[in-house]
C-alpha cells in the first residue's frame, strides 16, 4: 500500500496549521506508544533483553541541564516536548523534506529507519553521552535496545504521518 501524500508536493515542507499540528500529536502519540511497549514491555519482558529508561535519562538532562530534578518534568519532557513536539517536527519539517530534495526515489520505510537511527544517534550518542559520561551507554544491551527503539520510533511516525496525510488530515 503506498501511503505517500498526493496533497503535499515532495521536498516541501507542511505549513503551520492546527492539522499540522494534529498531525505531529497523533503520529508522536503512537510512535511513542510503539517505543515505550517496545522498550519497557517487549525489549524486557518478553525478549529478556535490556528495559529502556528514557524518564530517568531526561531526568538527568534537566539535572544537567537546567539544575532540576522533576521527575514529573522529566515525564512531561519525554512524553510531549520529545515525543509528541521534537520528534515529529524533527521528521516533518527537518529530515523528510532534506532527503525527499536529495534522493526522492528512496522509499518512506527506508528514509524513516534512517531517521530513527539519526534519533538514536542524538539520543543516545549525544544526550545520554553528556549526562551520563559514557559514550553510546559504553555500549552496553540498553544501547542497542535504544537503536530498535528509536528506529521503530520513526518508522511508526512516518507511517502515521503518511497515513494522515493521506486519508484524513493533510
Amino acid at each position: 500500500m503506498n501511503y505517500e501524500s498526493s496533497r503535499r508536493e515532495k521536498g516541501s515542507v507542511p505549513p503551520f496549521s492546527l492539522k499540522t499540528l494534529a498531525i505531529m500529536m497523533i503520529s508522536g502519540s503512537v510512535a511513542t506508544i510503539a517505543f515505550d511497549n517496545w522498550g519497557q514491555a517487549i525489549s524486557p519482558g518478553v525478549l529478556g533483553w535490556a528495559n529502556l529508561a528514557p524518564v530517568p535519562l531526561a531526568q538527568g538532562t534537566l539535572q544537567t541541564v537546567f539544575g532540576v530534578n522533576s521527575r514529573s518534568g522529566a515525564e512531561f519532557m519525554h512524553l510531549f516536548v520529545v515525543g509528541l513536539i521534537a520528534y515529529p517536527f524533527g521528521w516533518l519539517f527537518v529530515f523528510r523534506p532534506i532527503q525527499e530534495k536529495v534522493y526522492s526515489a528512496l522509499p518512506w520505510q527506508v528514509s524513516s529507519a534512517i531517521y530513527g537511527f539519526g534519533l538514536w544517534i542524538v539520543a543516545i550518542g549525544i544526550v545520554a553521552s553528556t549526562v551520563t559520561g559514557n559514550l553510546f551507554l559504553n555500549w552496553t544491551d540498553i544501547t542497542w535496545v535504544a537503536l530498535v527503539g528509536h528506529t521503530l520510533y520513526g518508522i511508526v511516525c512516518a507511517w502515521i504521518v503518511n497515513w494522515l496525510e493521506v486519508n484524513g488530515l493533510g
